[in-house]
């Protein structure tokens, strides 16, 4: 199969218009430079030389004439207003699963057909993140040949042993774009006094004429775009690294900005996911109740102080409904329902006797349970929380695939593991073995195919197979010398074979034809890959937890496809569920705070230039914006009826006139009162996030379905309404 590609998507287009307009006023015009090369001139190997032309982006426009362009672009959309052009970096911000990727490459397309520029260069800070760039330059290559008819492009990944490339890149009038790691040209600003260690592309070379790789690059006044910045330049020597190349100017494109230079696009998680542009997350918690939900008692101490007191341990729940193991001091009379928050499990545990005597030491609760010193009651061994995730994950797969294979859409689920050897062992001969985690996971999915409403799925479709379980999951891990595979960073010359593996098996993962549905996947391979059809996320974490909440769900939250490749926009469809091993409440509280620290985006929060964007029609009947200083205006009027805080955090009496509808406007600003109502509502919006345990199952009730009453009513709606159950 092979992935298509939406070309109309207005978000997508918006934030390409972002950066191209930027240049507003610039003619189609490049630069040519000449290129000397060295050639065999004679039959006794002397060498000789040639010339060749070299194409350079150029730019006429100056300073000034670019930040009123990019002035213009952020009131637009409603962004801060720069007030210099920091160095022509720009940034672009755009939730995980929007296609970023995307929109960068046709970025490049759009300022060559607009304005003639060549030579760019994508700088990206990991190996997993350059193979998937690649991958999507390889796919996407058809679709934006019928795009832009007659535009040649030609890319390619930075190799040191193929300089050669670099030259090319210099001469050639086609549309270049170099795929490049940081790591491949920013050692030499590192130790500059060690030009032994610099990295290739920063030494003389004498086929080069003694000049050095760069040079080329440099020459053509490229525009860089680095994706993920926030991983690629954090430090002065990135910096500085970058700057050698020459840029013409810098796109920075990434969901998590730390540095933010001229923010000229802005697609954040909450709009991303209210517009429907990515997955629903879904969270089913094994800690909620019923799953491994039971008292857990721990006897820390005791002491005859002041009275007879214990130290327990205790799963407790906060005013935010986050249970969290805590210690606490009791006496005796105390009820253990009261102390945790009032959990319903811990009801009838009231503290009858605390024995301090050396050797019987012991706390004795009214239901008659005894816990002596140092024991514990009502602990889940990690095994049995791990195999809950494992039968989860299975059961929401096939679930989904009962609704999901009739269309024609593949489902996936991807496993988290930290360490390969919970996966698969090798005995002292080199042969593999299952471990712990796979031996869990064919006998929860042996377990759950049997049952009657899963029969289905392997009678009617044949791409399920024959319920053999060793053919439905596989592991992506890197491997060593020996062909065994191993833990890593995720960021090593070792992991390059896994990324690839990943990349090429995109498109024929997304396939019927192949059986594997279940993905295990070390913890490290966390970013710069995704597949649009991973439906279940679930992290068999052992030790610390090393992925954020947000990188858990990043590999699943594009929309999904189906077997023609077409993108599914359907929200019913695209939901994503996590297999948390912590609350629901607890999930989402982290999480939210994940995307405020993260983007920098507050929630419950305006900024004065919060309503400068705003569109309406004057008396001419010309379309204007608002303007940074209405909207400052606005934002005072806020501050001084008492409904924000100097940070601009919005109060109680704000949030209940905009659910009362009660607000009032000042009268200059009625035109537009219910587009300020929109933005002040969009400042409160959290991430929708749905538990999945207050999910219940509605039963059609065909005696009204099948009435006279449902028949007459339809009769008379009929000819223009469409239903369906």
């Amino acid at each position: 199969m092979k992935l298509k590609f939406v070309s109309d998507q207005q978000f997508q287009l918006d934030a390409v218009a972002s950066i191209t307009d930027i240049f507003q006023g610039q003619a189609v015009k490049q630069a040519n430079f000449s290129v000397a090369s060295t050639m065999d001139s004679g039959t006794q190997g002397e060498l000789g030389y040639q010339t060749e032309l070299g194409y350079a982006n150029k730019l006429d426009l100056l300073d000034d004439e670019l930040l009123e362009n990019i002035n213009r672009i952020q009131l637009r959309n409603g962004l801060p207003k720069s007030t210099d052009i920091q160095g022509r970096n720009f940034t672009v911000e755009m939730e995980t699963g929007t296609g970023k990727t995307y929109v960068y490459i046709r970025t490049i397309y759009e300022l060559n057909k607009l304005y003639g520029f060549t030579k760019f260069i994508i700088v990206v800070p990991s190996v997993a993140i350059r193979e998937g760039v690649n991958k999507s330059l390889e796919i996407m290559e058809e679709h934006f040949k019928s795009l832009y008819e007659g535009a040649n492009c030609d890319y390619f990944i930075y190799d040191s042993s193929k300089l050669g490339q670099l030259r090319t890149f210099a001469t050639s009038s086609n549309i270049q774009i170099m795929v490049i790691n940081i790591d491949a040209f920013r050692k030499s600003f590192v130790d500059p006094n060690k030009p032994d260690k610099a990295n290739i592309i920063h030494r003389e070379h004498d086929r080069m004429n003694g000049r050095r790789p760069i040079e080329f690059i440099q020459q053509t006044n490229p525009i860089v775009i680095i994706d993920e910045p926030q991983s690629v330049d954090r430090t002065d020597k990135a910096k500085e690294a970058i700057a050698s190349l020459n840029p013409l100017c810098t796109l920075r494109y990434s969901a998590t900005h730390v540095e933010t230079y001229n923010l000229m696009y802005c697609l954040g998680p909450v709009d991303a996911y209210q517009k429907k542009l990515v997955k629903e997350i879904v969270v089913d918690s094994i800690k909620e109740a019923g799953n491994f939900n039971r008292p857990y008692i721990r006897l820390v101490s005791v002491k005859n102080s002041n009275g007879y007191q214990a130290v327990l341990e205790l799963d407790i729940k906060n005013r935010s409904g986050v249970v969290q193991r805590k210690q606490k001091t009791v006496r005796v009379g105390q009820d253990l329902f009261d102390i945790s928050g009032e959990r319903e499990i811990y009801s009838g545990y009231i503290i009858n006797n605390i024995d301090c005597y050396p050797g019987n030491e012991i706390v004795e609760f009214t239901n008659g349970t005894h816990l002596p010193l140092g024991m514990e009651m009502g602990n889940i061994s990690e095994d049995d929380i791990k195999r809950g995730q494992i039968s989860a994950t299975i059961k929401h797969h096939l679930d989904r695939e009962l609704r999901l294979v009739p269309q024609g859409i593949k489902v996936l689920s991807l496993f988290f593991i930290d360490r390969v050897d919970n996966y698969r062992i090798y005995d002292r001969d080199g042969n593999p073995h299952k471990s712990k985690y796979a031996l869990m996971f064919e006998e929860e999915y042996s377990k759950l195919i049997k049952l009657p409403k899963y029969r289905t799925l392997f009678e009617d479709h044949n791409y399920m197979l024959n319920d053999d379980p060793d053919m439905v999951h596989d592991g992506y891990f890197s491997i060593d010398k020996k062909g065994r595979i191993k833990d890593t960073r995720g960021d090593t010359l070792a992991d390059h074979d896994t990324y690839n593996l990943i990349m090429k098996e995109k498109e024929k993962l997304l396939s019927f034809e192949t059986p594997l549905r279940f993905i295990f996947s070390h913890s490290a391979l966390r970013e710069g890959w995704d597949n649009p059809n991973v439906f279940q996320i679930c992290t068999l974490i052992e030790a610390r937890e090393t992925l954020t909440r947000r990188q858990k769900i990043g590999r699943g939250l594009r929309l999904c496809v189906n077997q023609e490749g077409e993108r599914i926009f359907d929200p019913q469809i695209n939901t994503l569920s996590v297999m948390a091993n912590e609350s629901f409440a607890e999930f989402a509280e982290k999480l939210q705070s994940e995307m405020e620290t993260e983007t920098g985006v507050k929630f419950g929060f305006i900024e004065k230039h919060a309503f400068a964007g705003i569109s309406y029609t004057d008396d001419s009947g010309k379309i204007e914006n608002l303007g940074y200083e209405a909207s400052e205006n606005l934002w005072g009027f806020l501050l001084e009826e008492d409904l924000i805080y100097t940070t601009g955090k919005v109060k109680p009496e704000l949030k209940e006139q905009i659910a009362n509808d009660t607000f009032q406007v000042p009268p200059e600003f009625e035109h537009i009162e219910q587009e300020i109502k929109q933005v002040i509502r969009q400042s409160l919006n959290k991430l929708p996030i749905r538990n999945h345990n207050n999910e219940v199952t509605a039963q059609l009730n065909k005696r009204v379905y099948l009435g006279p009453e449902f028949e007459s009513l339809w009769n008379r709606i009929k000819y223009r309404t469409t239903y369906s159950v």
